[in-house]
């Protein structure tokens, strides 16, 4: 079973409220909050395309661009002592960090089926 759908390269979530029988989702990627709820699957599919056509025409309609989803840029926290190894084995092969967890995540997705587009 597919967890995401993705409707005007908008991609939104697919849950489950098992106790009250409703199927709800939110869109991924982007500041703004665009939820979206139904009780079949179809409907669902309905009111995320409804809820991003809702953003879409909000932002045009308060003159600022719509905010694109997954930017390209994302904060994490590792230990010092692995920011440390990373910083060095970069300079070492003439990169950057950015460069080269850009690299590895690249890799690390590569082998498990997933394309980055």
């Amino acid at each position: 079973m597919k967890n995401t759908m993705t409707y005007k390269r908008y991609d939104g979530t697919v849950e489950l409220n098992e106790k009250e029988g409703i199927f709800f989702g939110r869109v991924l990627g982007i500041q703004d909050k665009i939820a979206y709820e139904a009780y079949d699957a179809k409907t669902l599919v309905e009111n995320f395309h409804g809820a991003v056509d809702e953003y879409l025409q909000r932002c045009e309609e308060e003159q600022r661009p719509p905010e694109p989803a997954f930017r390209g840029s994302f904060n994490i926290r590792i230990s010092s002592k692995l920011h440390r190894a990373l910083a060095i084995h970069a300079i070492k092969n003439g990169m950057n960090l950015n460069q080269l967890v850009n690299y590895i995540l690249e890799e690390y997705m590569s082998t498990h089926d997933q394309e980055c587009e």
